[in-house]
Parts: structure tokens; sequence; C-alpha cells
């Protein structure tokens, strides 16, 4: 049994397009899902790339992958790491493919001397919270997410 992360290649915009999706419908969220190849080959392999993606691969069958970005504390005046997307087919569960794609960007974190990994999790996934506890992860509870979008946003440029 064998797992390999590797950085995303232009060649897997396909892939982790099709990986999105299928994390979408996990998420009851596959009918909020635009993203072409296009735009991730852009996003991930552009002249500027602000956002970033690993591949798992089990066997040499891609089985997740982890996409994400550096953000900024000002409290601590530090990039940390934002962490997207993080999905496993359920076929390839269980086999430690989530906790080492996680392992690995806690290691780039240290390897950059950043000072936190963060993500959301949806509060009914409780698979995911439980194994995201597991790993020392706490939930931050004094914060609620804020997003402008759609009409909103366009308002909120006019103004």
């Amino acid at each position: 049994m064998t797992l390999a992360i590797r950085k995303a290649e232009e060649r897997d915009a396909p892939l982790i397009v099709s990986l999105i999706r299928e994390l979408a419908e996990y998420e009851r969220l596959a009918h909020e899902v635009e993203v072409t190849e296009g735009d991730m080959a852009k996003a991930l392999f552009g002249s500027n790339p602000r956002v970033f993606a690993d591949i798992a691969e089990w066997e040499g069958r891609p089985a997740g992958f982890a996409l994400w970005f550096y953000n900024f504390s000002t409290f601590r005046g530090r990039q940390g790491i934002y962490l997207e997307d993080l999905f496993v087919r359920p076929e390839f569960r269980s086999k430690g493919i989530g906790k080492a794609l996680l392992k690995h960007l806690a290691q780039r974190c240290i390897d950059e001397n950043l000072p936190r990994l963060e993500w959301w999790v949806l509060d009914w996934n409780e698979p995911a919270l439980k194994f995201y506890r597991s790993l020392g992860a706490v939930p931050m509870e004094e914060w609620t997410v804020q997003r402008v979008t759609g009409e909103a946003l366009d308002k909120l440029a006019e103004t």
C-alpha cells in the first residue's frame, strides 16, 4: 500500500475540477459549482498563482486533494495557510490519506515558519469534525463567517 503526495501540475486541472465536483456532491452544494478546467488551470498555474494544490495518490490512483493558499495574520504579523478544500474519495477513506494531506501542510507551515493552518468545516459534518478534533484542531466558536456575494456584492461595490 503506497501513498504519494505531490504538488499539482497543469495536467491535473481536469482532475482537480472533478474532485471539487465530488466534494460538492458530498457537501450537498453541487448546485453552487461554477469552476471550469480553464478557471482552475489559470488560478493554479497562471503567471502569478495565488492558490495551490496537492494531489494524493494511492497506489498510483488519484485519491484526494488539498487546495490551499497563504493568508495573513495582522496580530502575528506573518502568513499562515488557509486550507480551502480537503477531499478524499470515499473508496480511499480510512487509509490515512486525509491525515497525510494535513500533515503535509503542517510540515509546510513548520518549514516556512508559518504560525497556523486553518480551515472551515460544515457544522453537520460530524465525521470530519471528529477527525479534525483527533488531530488537535479547535473550533473558533467566537468567530462568525461573513460573506458578501451576488447582488449584495454589486451593491456594496457601488457605494
